[in-house]
């Protein structure tokens, strides 16, 4: 087999790569009968030289290559026909400004593996950037503060060489008895958590978060189960959460209103109950000073969130009142941090985690066999129709 490692040609640049020189290497020591070329970059953050070092095949153009793996979207007119492409298509939800891809790789007979949909026989996800969009949203909520307080300055992550760098930077932070509450206990949780440790902050339970004072900055880590009841007052069930979110309200008010720094890390799931709304926001024992949404569900379950930030303007400010935007500096207002793509900051450590859950989990079927079937699952289409898993799309293909 012969593998092609795509460059990143979406705008704006993605320096973010699915394997690193140092994997190319791992992969060619352990399957011999393996090519692989890597396709020239000058955006990417592993240079072209990193890859030569390794031995790795610096090439233009990667048409003879039977699999080709990137990270974002690939522009139409590079598509090739007839290849196997792994990288993250974003069709699976219908997107409309992707809709065009898929057609285009239909027409050309392309197989589609798609990142997101790579999961082990427990339906549990194999590959993906949540960890560092945890780790990256957590410190990019300590930065924030730091700037509404103004009691502290941090390096921006992405202009940190790298993880240490900006770990070694949240020495600065000065906390005295700030509340901060975290969500999300997948990927993206348990990368914001990693952030939690390092910070020194002391964890809390729940009961003693909302009936405590502290002379110290404290957080509290909640679960989906933790901010939602049942409206008629029985007892939660897990299971009936998922099939009937409408019989449940949000509670997440109940640590809002002690509370002045949020971490949002979890998943939230159509139909499921807001978090907080806006009228909730306005309330006067609302006590949010910073939310930093890494979930960023635009006008969804965090009422701040009303459109996402950049990697160069990562801090907007949602006024509780008005519900309008803001200099995020004035009072009344929320200073929201939801950039959307923040592992992009931390390219680096960002691709080495990808690229070591690669060659773990998912070359492995790719090169000897795909007998759990992880790669058939996660083919979007193939031989120039959608695959029945993915049959669902048919209307999305069809329509104008």
């Amino acid at each position: 087999m012969k593998i092609g490692v795509l460059k990143e040609e979406k705008v704006p640049a993605d320096k973010r790569v699915p394997l690193t020189p140092k994997h190319c290497r791992i992969l060619l020591d352990t399957y011999p009968k393996l090519e692989l070329s890597v396709q020239s970059s000058d955006i990417r953050c592993f240079s072209d030289d990193m890859y030569l070092a390794q031995g790795i095949n610096i090439v233009d153009d990667l048409s003879d290559c039977d699999v080709l793996i990137g990270v974002k979207e690939v522009p139409l007119e590079s598509l090739i026909a007839n290849k196997t492409y792994f990288y993250f298509s974003h069709t699976i939800k219908e997107q409309p400004y992707n809709r065009a891809l898929l057609l285009k790789m239909l027409q050309l007979n392309i197989s589609m593996v798609d990142y997101e949909v790579l999961r082990n026989n427990k339906g549990e996800r194999l590959l993906g950037f949540g960890r560092y969009a945890g780790v990256v949203g957590a410190y990019n909520g300590f930065l924030t503060y730091g700037l509404k307080s103004g009691k502290y300055n941090l390096k921006a992550a992405h202009n940190c060489a790298d993880r240490v760098e900006m770990e070694g930077e949240m020495s600065k932070i000065e906390l005295l008895r700030e509340k901060i509450i975290v969500t999300g206990n997948g990927r993206v949780g348990n990368g914001v958590m990693e952030i939690m440790k390092k910070s020194n902050i002391r964890q809390v339970s729940k009961l003693d978060f909302l009936n405590k004072t502290f002379n110290e900055a404290v957080f509290v880590h909640l679960n989906f189960m933790d901010y939602n009841i049942k409206i008629d007052g029985s007892s939660f069930n897990q299971q009936e959460f998922f099939t009937n979110p409408e019989l449940f309200k949000s509670s997440f008010m109940d640590y809002a209103t002690h509370a002045n720094i949020f971490i949002a890390g979890h998943y939230y799931s159509s139909g499921s109950p807001y978090l907080f709304t806006r009228e909730d926001a306005k309330s006067l024992d609302f006590n949010l000073l910073v939310v930093a949404d890494i979930s960023c569900d635009i006008n969804g379950p965090v009422a701040s969130t009303i459109r996402p930030s950049t990697i160069a303007n990562p801090i907007y400010g949602y006024n509780k009142q008005s519900e309008q935007e803001v200099d995020f500096r004035t009072e009344d207002s929320i200073a929201v941090m939801a950039v959307d793509n923040l592992p992009c900051e931390l390219p680096k450590d960002a691709s080495e985690d990808f690229g070591d859950e690669m060659i773990d989990k998912i070359i492995p079927s790719l090169l000897i066999g795909d007998d759990n079937q992880i790669i058939f699952n996660a083919t979007i289409c193939k031989d120039g129709d959608l695959t029945p898993n993915f049959e669902y799309l048919r209307s999305y293909i069809k329509a104008y």
